[in-house]
C-alpha cells in the first residue's frame, strides 16, 4: 500500500520537490555570502545587496514559492488523489480487496501529508534562514531599495517560519475533501485553488491581527514624528486634511492603524484645512519656520493626538505559532471530514 501510494503521488510530487530543491541549492550557495556581508553593517549591506539582481530575485522567489506551494499541493496533489479514482471508478477495485476504504485513505492522505510537510518545511526553513540577515537589517530601520518590508508585514509573514507548513497541509486537506465531494478531478482542482487562496486572504484580513493583543500608542503630533499628510483639494485651495500619519520610533512592526483623535477621543475622518500648514510649503517655496511650529502648537492646544496600533516585531513568533496551530487544527478537522465522507460514500 505504501509503494502504491508513492507511485500515484510521485508524478506530482517529484517535479515540485525538484523545483524546491533548485531554489534551496541557490539559497545554500549564496547564503553564506549574505551572512558575511551583513557583518559590514546594515546600511552598506542592504545597499550593496540591492545592486545584486540575482539575490534580489532570490529574495522575491522565496516569498513567491512559499505562497505558491500550498496552491500546488492542494490543486495538484490533493484534489486528484481521490477524485481521479472516483472519476475512473478504480476505487471499486481497491475497496473490494482486503484493504478497507478507511485504511486506503489513511495511507494515501497520510503519505501525502508526510511528503507535504517535508517539502514545505525544507522550503520554509531555507527561505527563513537565507533572508534572516536581510530582515535583521530591515528591523534596524535601514531598509532600502527592494528590501523595505519587515517580516511582520503580511506580504512577508506568510512566507516565513511555521506558517507555510501549516497552509500546505491545510491545502492538501482541502484538495482531498473537494475531490471526495465533487468527484471530478478538474473541477476539484479549480475549486481547491479558489478555496486555498480565499483562506490565505481571509486569515490575513480577519484573523491574524487578533491572534495576539496589539500595542497601542497615543502620542502628540509633532514636527519630529510627523510622517505624512494626505490633503484634499488643490495647491491654491485646500479643502481639508484627510489623514495624518506619524511614526512611533519603533522598527519592524506591523502597523494596523494610524488615526487622529480629537479632544474627546473621537476618531477624525477629516481635519481642518489649516492642518496642512504642519506639512510645510509646496516644493520650491519658502515659509516661515514659525508658521509650521504654530500649526503643531494649535494641534496640541485643540487636543488632537495620534493613536497608532501595531504588532511590534517581538510578536513575530507568537503570531507564527498561533496561526500555524490554527491552520493545522483546520487541516485536521478537514482530514476528519474526509474520513467521514469516504465511509459514508457509496462504493
Amino acid at each position: 500500500m505504501t509503494w502504491l501510494t508513492w507511485r500515484q503521488l510521485r508524478g506530482q510530487a517529484v517535479p515540485t520537490a525538484l523545483a524546491v530543491a533548485v531554489l534551496l541549492v541557490a539559497l545554500a550557495v549564496t547564503g553564506p555570502g549574505i551572512v558575511d556581508a551583513a557583518e559590514d553593517g546594515a546600511s552598506s549591506f542592504l545597499t550593496g545587496l540591492s545592486a545584486d539582481a540575482f539575490k534580489v530575485t532570490l529574495y522575491y522567489a522565496g516569498i513567491a514559492a512559499a505562497y505558491a506551494l500550498p496552491l500546488v499541493v492542494g490543486a495538484f496533489w490533493g484534489a486528484p488523489m481521490v477524485a481521479r479514482e472516483l472519476e475512473a471508478r478504480t476505487h471499486r477495485l481497491a475497496w473490494s480487496q482486503s484493504v478497507t476504504r478507511t485504511r486506503w485513505l489513511a495511507f494515501k492522505l497520510g503519505g501525502a501529508a508526510v511528503v507535504t510537510a517535508a517539502v514545505a518545511g525544507l522550503l520554509s526553513w531555507g527561505v527563513t534562514w537565507w533572508s534572516g540577515p536581510i530582515e535583521r537589517a530591515i528591523a534596524t530601520g535601514e531598509g532600502t531599495g527592494p528590501f523595505m518590508v519587515s517580516r511582520m508585514e503580511p506580504a512577508v509573514f506568510g512566507a516565513r517560519g511555521l506558517v507555510p507548513v501549516g497552509y500546505a497541509l491545510l491545502a492538501l486537506a482541502i484538495g482531498v475533501l473537494a475531490g471526495l465531494v465533487l468527484r471530478r478531478t478538474v473541477l476539484a482542482m479549480a475549486v481547491t485553488l479558489v478555496l486555498v487562496l480565499a483562506v490565505q486572504l481571509l486569515v490575513v484580513i480577519t484573523v491574524r491581527a487578533q491572534l495576539a493583543d496589539p500595542q497601542t500608542i497615543t502620542t502628540p503630533i509633532t514636527d519630529e514624528n510627523l510622517v505624512s499628510l494626505m490633503i484634499s483639494g488643490t495647491e491654491d485651495e485646500i479643502e481639508n486634511v484627510q489623514e495624518i500619519r506619524v511614526g512611533t520610533g519603533q522598527t519592524g512592526e506591523w502597523e494596523l492603524s494610524n488615526v487622529t483623535l480629537d479632544a474627546d477621543g473621537q476618531r477624525m475622518r477629516t481635519l481642518p484645512a489649516w492642518v496642512a500648514e504642519c506639512g510645510g510649503p509646496p516644493p520650491g517655496e519658502n515659509a516661515p519656520v514659525e508658521a509650521r511650529a504654530a500649526c503643531f502648537d494649535r494641534l496640541a492646544d485643540e487636543g488632537y493626538v495620534q493613536q497608532v496600533t501595531a504588532h511590534p516585531a517581538s510578536h513575530f513568533w507568537t503570531l507564527q505559532w498561533r496561526e500555524a496551530a490554527l491552520v493545522l487544527a483546520l487541516a485536521l478537522g478537514l482530514g476528519g471530514l474526509c474520513f467521514w465522507r469516504i465511509r459514508a460514500d457509496a462504493p
